[in-house]
Formats: structure tokens, sequence, C-alpha cells
């Protein structure tokens, strides 16, 4: 026997022991479901459950297709989905293209085109496209939803005033006059009750109010009205749930082979549009609940369309609606806390439950009360926020006939009809660009708004030869496309003007318009960040050397691209601005430099930078955010937060200190900020931000508390609370409280570890002020801790789940995944 092979008893006796290097084997896995998952999942079984019956009944399709649809969107798009947060199901979207499915073809009939559709999710998923649906208009998505609201709201009025609804919009006007003639009292006084409560329960005032605003104003206002109309004994329609063995399946789709396809092609495309942009809206929404960064991934929205696929496919076999992502119940899944998918799939079993347990009490609900409820959701799809949005984009028209289409046609023809305008729209800004020439003391300016494209070029080149020989030159480019015909053009034109003794200077905020390499002045090379290097560009020295008066210089675009500056403009503009005294190029005062920086500005930002100001200045500020930060000149707010003008209300100190109110030497220009901040411009978040190397910190760590004699010294007073956070030695003194400490390692030094402490500090501070502890108890305000580490250029944010506060880096994104 080989020594090799064990003996038989040491093969019995070694049999069970696990492998070396390895963990011992657990046993099984209990399967856990987190409380934060079981609440939101009741609060949307809530919502869902008169939406799903109220969806199925502006459709037409039996009553139980709605919960159908709601429990295998829930379980199986849950459980299959990319979105782990979305919550699928009947929605308000596709209310009228199921309507005229269910007329056309029969109910059986819809149902195997729910599954056929659900196919070509499956296929769309496989070829992962999903990404592709996002290309689509958001004034085309916007003019579709408001279309279908449009027509939800005008059909469900006529149950609403205790009729029936007609099968097209313009027969349903058509029908109102007669309708609102032949009025049920019961039906409208149920109805009138259903929207009372539906709008008065969010906005109930006082410390009740926020309790019982919890609930669902959709399941408040059912039950209200379904408790009416039960206490009075009002007789009207009431909601029929025929046994679910007499329940209609799938059969065999029957009709026109071409009308089929269309009827797949347009389920499928709002389904899966509606599902797409619901899964990007919800990653919106957790990536502003830091609780669950790095927990809840990113859509996968492939899978997301597999996941949907299934789920169709399932629903339609079962007898079910078509399904896709809701928003009104996703933003209730994350408004409620849930943190994983098993809030979603734990939805779709509670309705499985109440489907079968609670047939008596869903059959108590007034159909009107039901219509009501569906009407409103119809009239929220049609969103003045929207409509302000494509009309600032001007994209107004396309929204304008996208909901006509709609309406009036259909949604696969409005649709088409929108898409179809979308690129006419494009065109015509593509092709129409204006190129004006003006002088103004001397110098030509050349203005060009709009795409450069060859079909611009005559114009372009008839316009720069009205320069004149010899004379300096600025060409303004306001676009985002040049193509090479119009780039040969104005670089030709630019070779020959600068050879005749002209200059030449173009700025713009096109991105990449490289017409020419940027070049070298003093060893100096301009770059787009040369201002934040503390480097300027001086202008050449004229003399004989130079061999002109008019030396070249670079600018660059904000967007990065380097045009060439051939000697001064009519505003003395040089190039981006002067040098540092560091870099020795130059000796002349800092106003000179100051002057320099502003003329800069003044050629190559404020052009761009204008129109936005101007909107400003018309609307007044309104930040969002108080950010709190030092006064160290290497701390750029706009930088790194990535935020521009009318997005921070800052204030800066030394040590980033939040007095005490009524601390003694203290400082009311804070607090005027902060009350100023919280009850007039109503920031939503204050944020506290150190940094490291600290000159207020290193300062505060050699002070002599009681030798508070210079304005510097007894301001430094205010971090005294600081410093008995995070002594100096952690093994002596200070108090018994946990430290905070930057992920993955210990504070460099005393001074960073001062600095953690300082911002914890003051975030304490900040609660101790009026305003702001009146601002988070209402829940209108949230405190966030920040570290900049300039030498690392990385952010830490504070982390309010972690046990003795702990920094932790904010991760690069990618805002296309």
């Amino acid at each position: 026997m080989s020594a090799c092979v064990p003996a038989r008893a040491d093969s019995a006796r070694t049999k069970h022991v696990h492998p070396p290097h390895s963990p011992p084997p657990g046993g099984p896995r209990r399967f856990r479901i987190a409380g934060a998952d079981v609440s939101a999942a009741i609060a949307v079984f809530l919502i869902a459950l008169p939406l799903s019956l109220g969806i199925a009944l502006a459709t037409g399709a039996p009553l139980q297709a709605g919960l159908v649809a709601a429990a295998v969107g829930g379980i199986v798009a849950g459980r299959i989905g990319g979105c782990p947060l979305q919550v699928s199901g009947p929605a308000a979207g596709l209310t009228v293209v199921t309507a005229d499915l269910i007329q056309q073809y029969g109910w059986r009939t819809t149902c195997a085109i729910t599954v056929l559709a659900g196919i070509a999710q499956l296929g769309l998923g496989c070829l992962r496209v999903a990404r592709s649906a996002l290309a689509v208009s958001p004034a085309i998505v916007h003019g579709m939803l408001a279309g279908i609201g449009v027509t939800i709201a005008v059909a469900q009025l006529h149950i609403v005033l205790g009729g029936t609804p007609q099968s097209s919009v313009p027969d349903n006007l058509v029908a109102l006059p007669a309708q609102l003639a032949n009025l049920h009292p019961a039906d409208v006084a149920v109805s009138v009750l259903t929207l009372t409560l539906l709008l008065l329960w969010p906005r109930l005032p006082g410390r009740a109010g926020e309790i019982l605003g919890k609930l669902p104003a959709a399941l408040i206002a059912v039950a209200g009205a379904t408790a009416v109309a039960a206490l009075t004994g009002l007789r009207l329609p009431k909601v029929d749930l025929p046994s679910w063995s007499s329940h209609a399946l799938a059969s065999l789709p029957e009709g026109p082979v071409l009308g089929l396809v269309a009827a797949v092609l347009t389920t499928t495309l709002v389904c899966s549009v509606q599902s797409l942009l619901g899964a990007v809206a919800v990653d919106k929404l957790v990536s502003a609940r830091p609780v669950l960064t790095g927990r809840v991934k990113r859509s996968d929205l492939d899978r997301e369309l597999l996941g949907q696929g299934a789920a169709n496919i399932v629903s339609g076999s079962l007898g079910g609606l078509p399904i896709a992502g809701v928003a009104v119940r996703s933003s209730a899944n994350v408004a409620a806390g849930a943190v994983s998918r098993n809030s979603t799939m734990l939805h779709g079993v509670l309705v499985v439950i109440a489907a079968l347990l609670m047939v008596p009490a869903l059959e108590l609900i007034p159909l009107a009360s039901l219509a009501a409820l569906v009407m409103a959701v119809g009239l929220k799809m049609v969103s003045l926020n929207h409509i302000r949005t494509v009309t600032r984009h001007r994209e107004v028209l396309v929204y304008a006939v996208t909901t006509c289409g709609v309406v009036f046609l259909g949604v696969l023809e409005g649709v088409a009809l929108g898409i179809a305008v979308a690129v006419g729209v494009a065109l015509h800004r593509l092709t129409r660009t204006r190129i004006t020439h003006d002088d103004t003391e001397g110098v030509h300016h050349v203005h060009v708004r709009g795409q450069l494209t060859f079909l611009a070029v005559p114009r372009l080149s008839r316009i720069l030869h009205q320069v004149p020989q010899g004379a300096d030159a600025v060409v303004e480019l306001d676009g985002s496309f040049m193509d090479h015909a119009a780039y040969e053009t104005l670089q030709d034109w630019q070779k020959t003007h600068t050879a005749h003794g002209g200059s030449v200077d173009i700025t713009g905020r096109r991105p990449g318009t490289r017409i020419s390499e940027p070049a070298e002045v003093d060893g100096c090379r301009c770059r787009p960040w040369t201002p934040w290097r503390n480097h300027q560009c001086e202008r050449p020295p004229k003399g004989p050397a130079s061999g002109t008066d008019r030396q070249t210089t670079t600018a660059r675009t904000p967007g990065g691209s380097p045009g060439t500056t051939t000697g001064p403009n009519a505003r003395g503009a040089t190039g981006t601005s002067g040098a540092s005294p560091a870099s020795g190029a130059t000796d002349e005062p800092p106003a000179h430099e100051l002057a320099r920086g502003i003329s800069a500005f003044h050629r190559n930002t404020g052009p761009l930078m204008r129109r936005e100001l101007a909107r400003l200045a018309r609307e007044g500020q309104q930040p969002s955010q108080l950010f709190l930060t030092c006064a160290d000149s290497r701390v750029v707010t706009s930088m790194i937060t990535s935020s521009g003008p009318g997005d921070l209300f800052v204030v800066r100190n030394v040590g980033n200190f939040v007095p005490l109110p009524g601390e003694e030497s203290g400082d009311d220009s804070v607090g005027a900020a902060i009350e100023y901040a919280v009850d007039v411009l109503k920031v939503r978040s204050i944020t506290v931000c150190g940094h490291s190397g600290c000159g207020a910190m290193q300062a505060l760590l050699g002070a002599d508390p009681g030798g508070a004699r210079t304005p510097l010294q007894r301001w430094l007073r205010h971090g005294v609370p600081s410093l008995e956070r995070a002594p100096a030695d952690l093994d002596t003194g200070g108090e018994d409280r946990a430290r905070p400490r930057l992920a993955g390692g210990a504070p460099a030094d005393a001074a960073e570890r001062l600095c953690l402490a300082n911002v914890v500090q003051q975030l304490e501070h900040l609660r101790a002020h009026e305003s702001v502890a009146r601002a988070l108890d209402a829940g209108d305000l949230e405190l966030h801790g920040m570290y900049f580490h300039v030498g690392e250029a990385q952010s830490y944010l504070l982390s309010e789940d972690a046990d003795g506060g702990v920094f932790q880096l904010v991760r690069e994104t990618n805002p296309t995944a």
C-alpha cells in the first residue's frame, strides 16, 4: 500500500476534520430579516394594497389582477431585480396601455401580451442594453407620464361622479357635461371625503400630527371613506372580489399579428423605461442616506430588466397586471428605512396574505373611493417641477407634443411623436449657429453662439474676414461641439491673422477646443487649475529680443482647452494671471497681481458665469448647506465639494470654532451666521470641516490657557473643550470619552488627533444654539463632521453610527455607473 494512502481507520477518523488553515464549518445559516426591513415592508404594503385595487379598477381588469401583480412584483422582481430597494407592481403609468389592451383584445389575451413583454424584457436584459433606454429625452418621459396622468384623471372623474368612463379622453370630455348633470351624491360624497383625507392627513399639526403622519395617507383616505360609507349605510358600488377558483388566467393571444406585436412593444417600452428611470431615482434616494453607504449596492440596470421580465412572465401567467417599478412605493420604502431587498419581498408576502384572508374587509371599499385615489395619483403625474425643468432647458415643445400625443392618440403614438419632435429640435439647434462681430475700443469681438459644424463654416469664414489685418481680435466660443471643418477654418484664419501682426484671443466654454499647443512663458505652462497653485503667468517683457511688441501667451478655457493669446486685449488680460513670489518670476506689488487675476476672471470665467450669476441676483441665494471651516488658504471649499455659486453658505474662521451661545469673549458673528442660515435661508445641513496641518490646532497645543492677552489668544480659548476631549497624551488626562479617529489607522500626531476631536466638539457646540436645536427637533436639519487631508487631497466624513466617531474615507464613485 502506498504511503500516501491512509489506512481505513484513519480515513474514518479524519473524515469530518476540516482542512487546515480553514475555519471550522458553521451550522446552517439562519435567514434573518432586519427590523428596519419589516417596518418598511408594512409601510409599503399599506400603500400598495389600495393602489393596486385602484389601478386594477382603472384598467377594467379583474380586481384580483392588481393584487396578483403587487405580490409578484414584490416577491419575484424584488428577489431577482438589480435595484434592491425598488418596489415593483401595478403602476399608474401602465393604466392607459393596459386599459386599451383589455378593450381591444380581452383580459386573457392581455395576460398573454404581458407574458410576451416579459420575455422581451429578458431578451433586452441579456443583450445588456438597459443603459440605452436612459438615452430617451427626459422631456419625452415626463410628457408620456403627464399624458397618462391626464388620461387617468379624466377617466376616473366619471367614476367619482358616479358614472362609467368612456374609451378615450375625447369621448370622456364629450360625455362630461351629461355626467355632471346626473350626479350621484353618495359617490361624490365618498370621493370628496377620500380626497380631503388624502390632502390633509400629511399636514396634521402638532405632535399628534407627527405621530399620525407616519401612517400612509392613501390607506387612511380609503379606510376613512370605507368606514363612513359603512356606518352611514350609503348604497354605492363596492369592491367585488370573485372567488379565486374563477380567476381568469392567460390564454394564447388572439388578434392581428401586427397589432399584437405593437402591443407587446408598447408594454415592453413603458414597463422598461419606467422601471429603469425608477431605479436611477432610487439610487439618488439611497445616496442621500449615509447609513446605506456601502450597504446597498448601486443598481444593476441589466439585472433590473431581467427581474422585471421574470415578474411580468409570472404575473401574466397567473392573471395579473403588467408590472413596473413604482416611484411612490419605492420612495416610501427608502424613507421607511429599508436596508435590503427583504423589505420588498416581505411586502409581496403581506399582499398574498391580505388577498387570501382579508377579502371580506376589502369588499367593503367603495369604488368611488378607489377612483378618487387613482385620480389623485394621475394628477400628481403632471408635475409642475417637470414643466419648469423642461421649460428651463427649452424642451417644452417636446414635452407638450408628447403629452398631447399620449392623450389624444395613445402611448406608443405619443412617444413616437415626441421622439420625432426631439430629433427635429436637436437638428435645429445643431444647424442654428449665431455668429456676430462688433468693434469695442479697437478690439474686434467675434461671438459664436451654438454648435460649430460644417454648415456654419461659410458664415464663420465671412465674419472672420471682416476683422482688419493687424487688429486685436477676441473669438468667444459659446457651444459644446466643433467639427473638423470648423476647427480647420478657425485655425487657418488664426495663423494667417497672427502672421500679419494681429492678435487672437480664443475663449469660451467649449471643452477640448485645442487651437494650438500651450506656449511656455518664462518657464511657465498655464493649466486650468493654476489659480489653485498660487501661481500666475507674467506678461513677457517687451524688448528687442522679442522681435515685436506683441508677445504670445496662452489662455485656457475653464474646461481645460488652451487658446493662443497674442498680446493684450482691450480689458488688459494677458493670460490667466501672475506668478507667485515663490517662483521668483515677478516682484510687482500684490495689487497688480490682484488686478490681473480679476482681469482674467472678466475674460475667461465671467462670460460663462454671467447668466447664472444674473439668475442668482434675481432669485436670491438659496443654499442647501452651511459649511463652517477654517480660514486656512489651502482649504478651497468650492473645489473639495464640487460646488458653485449659490450652493454653499460658507463661514470661515481660525480653527473652525463654533463659540457656545453666551460664551465669555465669544463671537456673535458666528452665531449670527448660524441663525441666519438656519432660520432665514432654511439650509438642510451644516458641515463642520477640519483639515490636516491646521495652524490653529498647533497654536492651541502650545497655548497658555491663562495668558489670553491678544485677540488670537482670546479666540483660541474656544478650543479648550477640544483639548479636554483629545489630550496630547493618550495615556494621561482627559475625560473618559471615546476619541474620534480616522478609519483604517490612528491619528498621525497630536495635532491631527486634536483636529478630529475639535470637529466633534464643535458639532456639540452647534447643538447648543437655539435655532439649530429647534431645526434638529423638527427633522429639518442634519449635522455633518468632515476632515480634509490637505497632503492626500482626500476627504473623510464622520460616521454617525460608529463607536467613538470614525471619520470614513469618501470613496470615488463613477457617475455613469
